[in-house]
């Protein structure tokens, strides 16, 4: 199904959010956050979509290839850190984000900027779901 074609209010009104989730962030840590949820959800075409996103801002290969395995990489800074284990509290949500992932998320990012991550988590689920209900796959439109 082309969703865009089917349903464009929802389509538009889905990039209209988008937008608006990635105001004010760090492009490379948006990558980042969008990878490792579109991972979680299994949505090959925004993996695809995101690590090329994430190479043209400048991300390196090694950290994009070291995202699934986070946790035990050395290469992530404690923001990025606090921004990934939020995503997968977000992204996983049946049980809640623990306060410590959401108290440590708020250490590092100032109010509005937590509440645009927040907004990019909730966003990129949407095309995740989305595009793995409709089999969309890399290399469609």
């Amino acid at each position: 199904m082309n969703f865009a074609t089917v349903a464009p209010k929802v389509f538009k009104a889905v990039l209209a959010l988008d937008a608006a989730a990635r105001q004010g962030l760090d492009p490379v840590l948006l990558e980042l956050v969008q990878i490792r949820a579109s991972q979680i959800n299994r949505c090959v075409y925004c993996i695809d979509y995101h690590t090329s996103d994430a190479r043209r801002a400048g991300e390196s290969e090694s950290r994009i290839y070291q995202l699934d395995g986070w946790q035990e990489s050395s290469l992530y800074t404690a923001e990025e850190r606090a921004a990934l284990a939020l995503t997968e509290a977000v992204t996983r949500l049946p049980g809640g984000v623990p306060d410590a992932v959401y108290d440590e998320a708020a250490r590092h990012f100032e109010e509005r900027e937590l509440a645009q991550l927040i907004a990019l988590i909730f966003t990129v689920n949407a095309w995740n779901r989305m595009n793995v209900t409709t089999r969309k796959t890399p290399g469609t439109e």
